[in-house]
């Protein structure tokens, strides 16, 4: 087995099939399928993942940013390597950094002096302006557009449609919701919805 070939993916899901898609536009060959409900077909338990198949790189296809968290931290501790994906849609300017097990998904277009952490998730066609600041395990939903010098928090979700002004700060574990129009800072733990957004309950 090739590993330069092979990859794995955690979560036969609807975001796994995504992230197989992309997988395969990459040129991997064969995919190991991990999963925590083995009655999908095709699917091996984490355990014969790491017994036999370990030395293959793998992705965290979960969309719960606390779950991607926990799986990523639970098999570093076992040596585990896990690779990143971009889709050749997607437009990722030179100076950009995107860490380890983050997928970057069609049309999505991330600019120059931005850096994303370990673990994220940036949509179908998400817009990352210049110099932004994403943390680890975030989720940038489909269309979610920020402009210049915005910081997110780690863990953070940014709905769908969701648009974010230049210098504005999310706080860790926000929830931007869909369409929201974010103008000011956003205290970590909170949500907030609405044209301009505002926080809620």
């Amino acid at each position: 087995m090739d590993i330069t070939e092979t990859i794995a993916i955690y979560g036969k899901s609807g975001h796994g099939k995504v992230i197989a898609d992309i997988a395969a536009l990459l040129g991997y060959k064969e995919i190991i399928w991990v999963d925590d409900d083995t009655t999908k077909e095709g699917t091996h338990p984490l355990m014969v993942y790491l017994e036999f198949y370990h030395h293959v790189p793998m992705v965290i296809a979960v969309g719960d940013n606390d779950t991607r968290a926990l799986l990523m931290q639970k098999l570093s501790s076992q040596q585990i390597s896990f690779t990143s994906l971009v889709h050749p849609s997607a437009q990722v300017s030179p100076s950009a950094q995107i860490g380890a097990g983050t997928v970057v998904m069609a049309n999505a277009v991330i600019n120059a002096d931005t850096v994303i952490g370990i673990g994220v998730i940036v949509n179908s066609g998400a817009i990352v302006e210049h110099d932004n600041q994403i943390g680890d395990f975030v989720h940038l939903s489909p269309r979610v557009a920020l402009a210049g010098n915005v910081n997110v928090g780690e863990k953070s979700h940014v709905g769908i449609g969701a648009s974010v002004i230049q210098g504005v700060s999310i706080g860790q574990k926000a929830t931007i919701g869909a369409g929201a129009v974010v103008i000011h800072d956003v205290i970590p733990f909170s949500k907030v919805v609405g044209i301009p957004a505002k926080e809620i309950q």
